[in-house]
């Protein structure tokens, strides 16, 4: 399929954004309360964005009462190929004709998922393992490898990584609000600065930088009493996601890799939401030539959403024992078949060049919002994944989360759907499908700069 022949706007409804009732309007107000009344406290994303959703086509989600919204957020991150694609359906239903579940007993799905994985992933990584359902399964299977093998037991991650909420996973992720009643979780390990530039751990500007954020993490390896143990891995996203869509300088994974191998410890990328795609390459990390030990993924993996999670590794790591790691939902053969047709659909359609364009498009437009706007401190981004930093002040740079909120909340009225992230939770994120369209992006972006300067306006 040449690039040329795919029109991404057929892809999504037309019309968007149309809002015909305030939201949340009557029947999203009452499917809301019969969730408030039956389910978990726990749920967060539909008091953000209070709408019940009845169907979604590429870039676009129409809510219970007829509106009709932008998607910026994709299921954070899963919908990378947009909602309702045609050709990953087609695989889809097909597959449910043949068969649903088969354990990890070999199936056609399960060969095309792995082979179109094989031929996207560096030639070094040549090992795959399937989990599910969830990418903190992901980074659950590559901790248990990288102990397996090195016999380790500590793990080294950075400040602002988000790594999946069963205990280690949550132990790797540095969001104080998620371990809140839960520590202790997985013991043994230890954090190291992340190259997040806007608020660098040692005070430095970008003119100034010397890395000393891998720097320090050498020393934690290299120093007798830093306290921390050789470690079974480091764990690190390429582009932090919760984190605030963070990109680090481009030396930053270099030197985390080299200083991997100098002393002997693996290196696991965390690609579950900066993976697939997301970024304008197919795996984050391939931006700065850097080749992790284990890659994690998930999230986008499943297509259309089906739940599926795998890790990719080096075949000297191929030391597992029959049935040393288990787990039945790794045979839901759906999510292979789905999995494979947005694989093939990435490859074959010029959309990984889709999402670089359109990014550096989103980017010079947010970035000029930047410069003219007093509360925005930072535009940032690669490919579609992209975070704009809200401050009370430019100069002293104090975090905004209020009008963060305030943003995601004025942007959904509107017909934009965004979330919100970063250390300090002001980080408006834009996540949308890879399939969107320019003219709905353009439109996105717009609708915010708008609200932008209605809170400049009154910013209270």
């Amino acid at each position: 399929m040449k690039p040329s022949t795919i029109k991404f706007d057929d892809l999504s409804l037309p019309g968007a954004p149309r809002i015909a009732v305030p939201p949340p309007g009557p029947k999203s107000k009452e499917l809301l309360e019969y969730q408030a009344a039956h389910e978990s406290s726990a749920i967060s994303y539909a008091k953000g964005m209070p709408m019940a959703v009845r169907r979604a086509r590429g870039a676009t989600v129409e809510d219970a009462d007829g509106n009709l919204y932008i998607d910026c957020f994709g299921g954070a991150g899963v919908m990378a190929v947009g909602h309702g694609h045609p050709q990953v359906l087609k695989a889809a239903h097909e597959q449910i004709d043949l068969v649903t579940h088969a354990l990890d007993i070999p199936t056609q799905a399960r060969k095309d998922l792995g082979e179109m994985l094989i031929r996207a992933l560096p030639k070094e990584l040549t090992r795959l393992f399937f989990g599910g359902p969830t990418g903190s399964d992901a980074i659950e299977q590559a901790m248990k490898l990288a102990k397996y093998n090195t016999g380790r037991i500590p793990f080294i991650a950075f400040e602002g990584g988000y790594h999946g909420m069963t205990a280690g996973a949550l132990a790797l992720t540095t969001t104080a609000s998620h371990k809140e009643g839960l520590l202790p979780l997985v013991p043994e390990v230890h954090y190291a600065p992340y190259g997040y530039c806007y608020r660098c751990a040692f005070g430095r500007r970008p003119e100034e930088c010397s890395m000393e954020c891998t720097q320090y993490l050498d020393r934690m390896l290299t120093d007798p009493h830093s306290g921390v143990m050789k470690p079974a891995a480091v764990v690190v996203e390429p582009i932090q996601g919760e984190g605030g869509s963070i990109v680090p300088p481009a030396r930053f994974m270099p030197n985390v890799r080299e200083i991997c191998d100098r002393h002997e410890v693996l290196l696991i990328c965390d690609e579950i939401q900066c993976g697939l795609g997301r970024t304008g390459k197919m795996f984050a990390f391939e931006h700065t030539g850097t080749v992790p030990d284990v890659v994690t993924m998930s999230k986008a993996l499943g297509g259309l959403g089906f739940p599926i999670s795998a890790i990719a590794y080096r075949e000297s790591l191929d030391t597992w024992p029959t049935a040393k790691t288990i787990g039945t939902f790794r045979g839901n053969m759906i999510a292979y078949a789905a999995g494979a047709a947005a694989l093939r659909f990435m490859m074959e359609s010029g959309l990984l060049e889709h999402a670089e364009r359109l990014g550096l498009t989103a980017l010079k437009l947010l970035e000029a919002l930047e410069k003219d706007s007093p509360i925005i401190g930072e535009a940032r981004g690669k490919g579609l994944m992209l975070g704009v930093e809200f401050v009370t002040d430019k100069e002293t740079k104090k975090p905004a989360p209020m009008l963060a909120r305030r943003m995601r909340t004025l942007c959904h009225q509107r017909g934009v759907m965004i979330e919100v992230g970063g250390h300090y939770g002001n980080v408006a994120r834009f996540l949308p499908p890879l399939v969107i369209s320019e003219a709905l992006l353009r439109r996105a972006i717009e609708i915010f700069s708008d609200s932008v300067r209605e809170i400049e306006q009154n910013p209270s």
